[in-house]
């Protein structure tokens, strides 16, 4: 297998970052046109919400197996885990934005205005900040592990900042489950 280059992993993770951020950033701002993105029918439009909540489902599922998997020694298990929960992220993402860019913006909150400001709101924050703070976390995991062997990865930073970026990232899938029910479960 070959690595990607050791003194690499810092810039590619900036750059991996910053070019992940902009692409969210411009959809979330509506500054992608939605003709530059392929039509769909308003029904799977409407269903990609639910599809999301159910990737997040998945992936605190697979994000605790690959936890788990790395406290008992199973590697190999914890890196089929950990990308797939690396993929499942990108699922989300690419139809959180399709979705996104296809309606203009953000749904608006059906509920009432106490329950938006005093709840909905402060967990989306949460959601939200701790989303972009994964993102350069995970880039930086994944490249630590594609730039050694196995062996040396004990003798980077892999396992801290993973725990880190597990950890964050179960509490922002967990929100936005939260946060799909109250946009279209209570309200």
């Amino acid at each position: 297998m070959e690595y990607v280059p050791r003194e690499r992993v810092r810039l590619l993770t900036g750059v991996l970052s910053v070019v992940s951020l902009a692409v969210v950033f411009a959809a979330a701002g509506g500054r992608i046109p939605p003709s530059s993105v392929p039509a769909a029918p308003e029904w799977v439009i409407d269903v990609i919400p639910l599809v999301n909540a159910v990737i997040s489902a998945v992936a605190i599922g697979t994000i605790t197996v690959g936890w788990r998997a790395i406290r008992r020694g199973r590697i190999e298990r914890h890196r089929v885990t950990m990308l797939a929960s690396f993929g499942l992220f990108a699922g989300f993402l690419a139809l959180y934005l399709y979705r996104l860019t296809v309606t203009g913006g953000p749904q608006p909150f059906p509920g009432p205005d106490a329950v938006y400001q005093f709840v909905y709101l402060p967990l989306l924050a949460i959601h939200i900040f701790l989303a972009i703070v994964c993102i350069p976390l995970l880039y930086y995991v994944l490249l630590l592990a594609a730039s050694r062997p196995v062996t040396e990865i004990p003798q980077t930073s892999h396992a801290r900042i993973g725990r880190v970026a597990a950890t964050l990232w179960l509490i922002s899938f967990s929100l936005g489950i939260v946060v799909f029910v109250l946009l279209h479960g209570v309200y």
